[in-house]
């Protein structure tokens, strides 16, 4: 018998599953689509029908019906980032509770990518996007993307946008962090990585300089060194600071990630954070504390802000006439042993 002989498989359709469920089609169609009106017997009769005959929902064609995708695109500018895989693990966790799917892309911080990336999503019909937007996003592009999708922004600085956002307590967190470094005595304190032109990175040195403005400390420019956010970024960073006539005897960084690539540059160097340099990182992402030495953050729950951004977005999906929601997520200092007073250190 050739391939062409063979009688076909029967497709399983959705009559099919409400038949061996006992209900009618309308309400297999209903159960899985998750509608409240459904008990929770039926649904599951329904599911294990599906389970038992091998069907496969056509989501396609339930999306010409009910106008939803029931997925949500999320564009962040860099994947490898630990402080943003905690973010998407907390977006996704809560989509998938309420049976959304996420669609995730990264932009690399790139506005020509981020544009593409926007375009292939609207044409793939998500119901909604959460967008960290790239340095150079222009107002007017988002304004446009809100009059086609519910957006949800992973930053507060577009106050003027009528657009719902999660962001971190910046400013806060940094003056608490320096304001340590200072009680500590330290005078020469170094702001490391983050691009010039990121806004969030613009906010915390921002906090920074008024903190050592307040203690009446002077601001020397060659102690403020931009980087990559990676451990490359703080390494190579680290490397130039050392280099100065009157190396730092304390940082904060833009991140964790810049941090323990200071602490790799320390190293080289034979020296050691917690020791020879108090170092303060920033996201408290889960490797914080398992680094030796272990180190101090300032923590503002990523994975909340995730879980946070998924929660707009489902509100308003739900209720698109809900008031703008602004969440600005707390700020805490972690002290752990990268900030043990340096032997050198002012007295």
């Amino acid at each position: 018998m050739t391939k062409s002989d063979r009688p076909r498989r029967q497709k399983v359709t959705l009559q099919h599953v409400a038949d061996a469920a006992k209900v009618s089609k309308a309400t297999a169609s209903l159960a899985l689509n998750n509608n409240p009106r459904i008990s929770e017997a039926t649904r599951q009769r329904v599911l294990e029908a599906v389970e038992a005959l091998g069907y496969v929902y056509n989501q396609r064609a339930a999306s010409l019906r009910t106008q939803r995708s029931y997925t949500i695109g999320l564009l962040i500018k860099d994947v490898s980032n630990p402080y943003n895989a905690e973010l998407t693990s907390g977006a996704e966790s809560r989509l998938a509770d309420h049976d959304y799917s996420l669609v995730l892309a990264t932009t690399d911080d790139d506005l020509g990518k981020q544009t593409r990336l926007i375009q292939t999503m609207l044409e793939r019909d998500i119901d909604g996007l959460i967008l960290a937007p790239t340095a150079s996003t222009p107002i007017a592009s988002l304004q446009r993307l809100l009059d086609h999708r519910p957006l949800v922004l992973l930053t507060p600085y577009y106050a003027d946008l009528p657009a719902d956002c999660v962001g971190m307590d910046d400013e806060n967190g940094t003056a608490r962090a320096v304001e340590h470094l200072i009680q500590q005595r330290h005078r020469r304190i170094a702001f490391v990585g983050g691009f010039d032109t990121d806004l969030t990175r613009q906010r915390r040195l921002q906090s920074y300089r008024h903190t050592l403005l307040r203690h009446d400390i002077a601001l020397d420019p060659a102690l403020c060194v931009a980087s990559p956010v990676s451990r490359r970024g703080g390494y190579d960073a680290m490397r130039q600071l050392l280099n100065l006539p009157t190396p730092p005897t304390a940082a904060y960084c833009y991140s964790d990630v810049i941090a323990f690539g200071v602490m790799l540059g320390l190293r080289a160097s034979g020296m050691e954070a917690g020791v020879d340099l108090a170092l303060i990182g920033f996201d408290d992402v889960p490797e914080a504390s398992l680094w030796h030495p272990s180190l101090t953050t300032v923590s503002n729950d990523p994975r909340g802000l995730g879980v946070n951004a998924a929660q707009l977005m489902l509100r308003r999906i739900s209720t698109p006439d809900a008031p703008i929601n602004r969440v600005i997520m707390p700020s805490r200092l972690i002290l752990r042993d990268s900030t043990a007073a340096p032997v050198n250190a002012p007295r």
